[in-house]
């Protein structure tokens, strides 16, 4: 079997992430072609299971509200394109970038957020519930692909992005994770994932706060200057450009800047602290991918006007409600009547736990399953 490397980029940075140097996949195997680690990497997330089903579920608005509205998996998309643009301008390794990213959202639970928060609060006795530990779990044990090992045997380097991902919304504690390297920061490629997450939600919140009619512009230009300052600029080169188009305009404008930003000052933050290789970056244990202050600034009080104004809305905060309401229902039919589960679960139950078997096969339900499951269940009439 072909074990040779395929050659990555000649003009990666010193301080980028390497396949030849990577520490590795948990088992060994002989690979049918010289894509490099994390090449492959990518390729395997894009073709799991949890992959698919992220076309399913909610980001800010559930799936069955409209066709226009983003879901995980075009945030997951956005995501990954931001970063791999960011990574390349940086001389970084894109191809890492770019596997981090498309899992980064792989353990979300249908009804975004709050079904995290419902799964946690259900799980606080059997070791609690959190996204990333639950993006991690998958691509370690849950995905079923491989002869030899459950999961998809990513390399280290995959795996520590994935667990150490952080965010406006994400803030894991890895304390107890020895094998991910607690308290050291992760790879370059895997911190640009945190700010390219924010640049992507932020952005198309505002599309989709806009297009459904949740946000209103004026108050959102007078709240955030960087995206008033935006639409001036588009009203400036496109006098007379139809609202429609000058929304999409100003966000494109809007994620180039932050994406230029975000280059611009992190390459000054490497000069700063002297960080010429990937181990540098570990034993200064600097986080060196970041906004320039104003920017930070700017971005937080725009984060602000969306908590307050979209995701705090009383058309959000029902679906909310309702998706509580569906997944709490639907853990305590299963823990209580543990043969309503398929056989392939019930089997898992003496290795894993009942209640993280339950949480595992909730959490990897889409929107639309968990409402048909529900109705299944609880509608007389509903075809079981």
């Amino acid at each position: 079997m072909m074990q040779a490397y395929e050659k990555e980029r000649p003009d990666l940075a010193p301080y980028a992430a390497r396949s030849e140097t990577s520490r590795g996949r948990r088992f060994s195997e002989n690979f049918k072609d010289s894509r490099t680690d994390f090449q492959r990497d990518r390729d395997r997330i894009i073709h799991c299971a949890a992959f698919r089903r992220l076309e399913y579920k909610t980001q800010v608005f559930v799936n069955h509200e409209g066709d226009y509205y983003r879901t995980r998996l075009t945030h997951t998309l956005e995501v990954a394109q931001i970063a791999r643009g960011t990574a390349r301008a940086m001389g970084l390794n894109e191809e890492l970038a770019e596997a981090i990213a498309l899992a980064h959202d792989l353990g979300h639970t249908p009804f975004g957020h709050s079904g995290e928060d419902l799964l946690d609060e259900l799980m606080k006795d059997h070791g609690g519930f959190e996204h990333n530990r639950q993006s991690l779990r998958i691509v370690e044990e849950l995905e079923e692909r491989y002869p030899n090992f459950s999961g998809l045997n990513l390399t280290f380097e995959t795996r520590e992005g994935i667990i150490k991902h952080s965010s406006f919304h994400d803030r894991p504690d890895i304390t107890e994770m020895k094998d991910y390297l607690p308290g050291v920061v992760p790879t370059l490629e895997a911190q640009i994932i945190n700010l390219a997450d924010e640049i992507a939600y932020n952005n198309h919140d505002i599309d989709d706060g806009l297009t459904s009619g949740l946000l209103d512009l004026i108050e959102l230009r007078e709240a955030a200057p960087l995206v008033d300052r935006t639409f001036r600029q588009i009203e400036t080169l496109y006098p007379g450009i139809d609202e429609t188009r000058k929304k999409y305009q100003a966000i494109s404008f809007l994620i180039g800047y932050l994406i230029n930003d975000l280059v611009l000052h992190s390459t000054s933050m490497l000069r700063e602290h002297d960080i010429r290789s990937l181990n540098d970056l570990r034993e200064k244990n600097i986080p060196a991918v970041c906004f320039s202050p104003e920017t930070r600034q700017e971005n937080s009080r725009l984060k602000e006007f969306l908590s307050q104004n979209l995701y705090t809305h009383y058309r959000v905060e029902r679906m909310r409600i309702k998706g509580k309401m569906v997944l709490s229902a639907l853990f305590k039919t299963y823990h209580e009547n543990p043969t309503l589960l398929p056989q392939k679960h019930q089997r898992m139950f003496e290795h894993a736990g009942k209640e993280r078997v339950i949480c595992d096969y909730i959490a990897g339900m889409t929107d639309r399953y968990a409402l048909d499951e529900y109705k299944k269940l609880f509608e007389p009439f509903e075809r079981t």
